[in-house]
């Protein structure tokens, strides 16, 4: 019969729980650090990622364009050289690639992809990273550029820093604690960030709303959040004011539903 997964610490039982789960001593759990960067939040909201607006979704799994505003970023070049992507097929479960660039040309992902969890530059030249932009998207390519963005690495970045996670089937995600953080130019324009979960039913779930001028607001979940399978998890922020920067970041636990059968 079917049996969940034990949180019971399997090696150094005198080390924190935390640290022996990052170590991939305790079965079935996996620790991620989401963390996401806008630096132009205006008075409209947006998701907390380089490209700015609310980060659209696929209404079905797409095989994505990879591409980059500088041409340098391609197989043989001194930029990236391959990204690694990782995210969700159609029925969410997790897939992933490295993808070999080729510039501004559009190289199309092996796999098709219905949310993007996680993406880095993998190889580089002697630039040791990106050198323009690296987009993930559809339709047609400018200049690097598609018409549609679903993920973006931003130049100097060299991985994704969008807060927007989706848990993939079969896992529970377990919120312990995440932070939003504002700068302005001024102080007189107040910012709110919110930690919105959406699940398959398109229902936006509010778990932490925060106010600020400038500074940073930790939420620390005593008793972590439960976060089902195939929900989506954003940090999103809008300003009274234009030109506000906004960071976040929220700490998961990924924990199997079903570790096998007895």
């Amino acid at each position: 019969m079917a049996r969940p997964p034990s949180s019971i610490t399997r090696t150094g039982s005198t080390e924190p729980f935390e640290f022996q789960v990052s170590r991939g001593q305790i079965p079935w759990h996996t620790a991620i650090t989401v963390f996401g960067y806008n630096a132009d939040i205006d008075t409209a909201e947006e998701t907390i990622w380089p490209y700015g607006g609310l980060q659209p979704h696929p209404a079905t799994a797409l095989s994505m364009k990879v591409s980059s505003s500088d041409a340098d970023d391609n197989a043989t070049g001194n930029g990236a050289r391959t990204v690694y992507v990782e995210g969700l097929d159609a029925n969410y479960n997790t897939v992933s690639e490295t993808v070999t660039l080729n510039g501004q040309t559009a190289v199309q992902t092996v796999n098709s992809y219905l949310r993007i969890n996680e993406t880095y530059v993998a190889s580089a030249g002697t630039s040791n990273g990106a050198e323009g932009d690296i987009y993930f998207g559809t339709g047609t390519v400018t200049a690097g550029v598609p018409a549609t963005v679903y993920e973006i690495i931003k130049f100097d970045y060299n991985t994704r820093v969008t807060g927007h996670y989706t848990v993939p089937a079969g896992y529970t995600a377990f919120m312990d604690s995440g932070s939003i953080t504002v700068g302005q130019t001024g102080t007189a324009n107040a910012v709110s960030g919110r930690l919105v979960v959406t699940g398959t039913n398109d229902i936006r779930l509010n778990k932490a709303i925060v106010t600020l001028n400038t500074g940073s607001v930790p939420y620390p979940f005593l008793f972590p959040l439960v976060i089902p399978e195939k929900t989506d998890i954003e940090a999103v922020g809008q300003g009274v004011g234009s030109n506000n920067m906004m960071s976040s970041y929220f700490n998961i636990v990924l924990v199997k539903n079903d570790a096998g059968t007895a």
